[in-house]
């Protein structure tokens, strides 16, 4: 596949970087501020959506900016899969940033200025990530994104959003500098490169002798480097990390940081090690099964919490790793499942915090408990999470079906039975807790007291719009499917 050498992928990631500079210099005139935010994110998903031509018309695009070593460069590739997750990301900035307005200005937050700028950056370091060429272009904003996250769990800046946000840093910056950072080392000592390669770059180097022990232990420091892929055992973080604001538990749990982690697991799989070295290692078989743990023990865990965020992010947990679990049958539906399930979770997940975000400013309720009959004085909140939750479930005419057939029949195709097992249970699990939300929000008896608030309603239009575009978006996947599957087949081409 020739490469045109471009500089495009550059500015995608340079455009929301330097917005910071104006979102700063207007922090005493907040609509100048927003004006540059919204203007750096539409400017963003123009420079992404002008990348889609020279991919389907067979090429890639990219630039080497300079090198460190041999075999180790700064630089940047777009590919299919880089491109998937860019798009995902640019255009659910744009909607993260109205809302971020809307909820923002409701509540009246403090340091909005500190906010926006943390949020331009967090985008760049995804871009960053989605464009890398290699490993070590990728380490690098793999970390960006983490520093750049850290003020904004701490937000709130109480003793818990502290305690979260340090959470947050020990386990995502410890593990990748103890674990990832030396699996990258590791393979420049391997194959002297770090380049990513339809096949596997480990794959030619296996062939010349490489101990399958060495292999399998790189494997493993890779998938524990990987925390913001939140693969129990290194998944505290995340439900810590929900005392932030909720536009930015969207931002964590949909567009950047957690799909990052799985973003990386699948450069790993079909870049770094390649589907044949990995099915020769059997590390695939044992990934599925290792994070198929984490599907259904976070899914227990989520039934129990009564706390709205919380409950949906042991919910993010679990369906993060059906993107791991996807990838690592190494069948064709599973890998393609993997991926259409990272765009399907991102619009779901992100519907489903915005909807949070709503019972937030709109009633101020922040559990469960709280919801009984909710949906009598906020039903467009309603329906919104009903879309959301139905999606994640599995049920038609949702697009969280299309990917976990996918993924149902990427495990029969591997023949792992089991894993088809654990992606029923697990949908039926996500029934249990989605469900009775719904049902008490539109059957539930609501409460004298909520029944004479009349502050409570439905949250501001600039939150409400973006939940509903999202909403619509999780539909229209299932009836126009090809908007993601043409590119997910332009990614696996040359790999199956």
């Amino acid at each position: 596949m020739e490469m045109i050498q471009s500089l495009t992928p550059v500015y995608a990631v340079l455009v929301s970087l330097i917005a910071i500079i104006p979102i700063y210099l207007s922090r005493n005139n907040p609509n100048l501020r927003e004006f540059w935010t919204i203007l750096a994110a539409i400017v963003k998903f123009i420079i992404v959506l002008s990348l889609i031509p020279p991919l389907i018309n067979g090429h890639t695009v990219g630039i080497n900016l300079f090198e460190i070593l041999p075999g180790i460069s700064f630089g940047f590739r777009v590919d299919s899969l880089g491109l998937i997750f860019a798009l995902m990301a640019s255009f659910l900035w744009i909607l993260t940033s109205f809302y971020s307005i809307g909820y923002m200005r409701s509540l009246k937050e403090h340091n909005q200025t500190r906010y926006f700028v943390c949020f331009a950056g967090s985008l760049s370091a995804t871009i960053g990530a989605a464009f890398a060429a290699n490993l070590f272009t990728m380490y690098i904003f793999y970390e960006a994104l983490t520093l750049f996250t850290y003020p904004l769990i701490a937000h709130e800046e109480t003793d818990e959003a502290f305690r979260g946000a340090r959470i947050y840093l020990i386990y995502l910056l410890g593990t990748s500098i103890a674990f990832l950072l030396p699996a990258i080392i590791g393979t420049y000592l391997a194959a002297g490169s770090l380049e990513f390669v339809n096949g596997g770059l480990l794959a030619a180097t296996a062939s010349k002798g490489l101990s399958s022990t060495f292999l399998v232990v790189l494997f493993a420091l890779f998938i524990l480097g990987i925390a913001k892929a939140a693969i129990m055992p290194l998944h505290s973080w995340l439900p810590n990390a929900m005392v932030a604001p909720t536009p930015v538990s969207a931002l964590l749990h949909a567009v950047a940081v957690v799909k990052m982690g799985v973003f990386v697991v699948l450069r790993v799989v079909l870049y770094v090690f390649g589907i044949d070295l990995m099915s020769a290692l059997g590390i695939g078989t044992f990934l599925a099964y290792f994070a198929s743990f984490t599907i259904l023990l976070a899914s227990i865990i989520a039934l129990r919490q009564d706390n709205i965020k919380a409950r949906l992010a042991y919910s993010t947990i679990s369906q993060l790793s059906y993107i791991v679990v996807g990838v690592s049958l190494l069948s064709l539906s599973g890998v393609k499942g993997s991926i259409l399930h990272i765009v399907v979770h991102a619009f779901s997940k992100i519907t489903l915090f915005f909807w949070a975000g709503a019972m937030a400013v709109g009633a101020h309720k922040k559990y469960v408990s709280q919801l009984s009959g909710i949906a009598k004085k906020m039903p467009v909140s309603m329906a919104i999470f009903t879309v959301g939750a139905l999606s994640l479930i599995g049920l038609p005419p949702f697009s969280g079906f299309l990917s976990k057939w996918y993924l149902l029949k990427g495990s029969l195709e591997a023949g792992l039975v089991p894993i088809a097992f654990v992606f029923m249970i697990s949908s039926f699990l996500n029934a249990c807790y989605f469900l009775p939300i719904i049902y008490i929000a539109y059957f539930g008896k609501i409460s004298p007291e909520d029944e004479k608030d009349s502050h409570i309603k439905e949250a501001p239009k600039m939150m409400l719009v973006p939940m509903c575009i999202t909403a619509t978006m999780v539909i229209l996947i299932f009836f126009f499917p090809g908007i993601v599957t043409s590119l997910i087949d332009l990614a696996l081409n040359g790999i199956f």
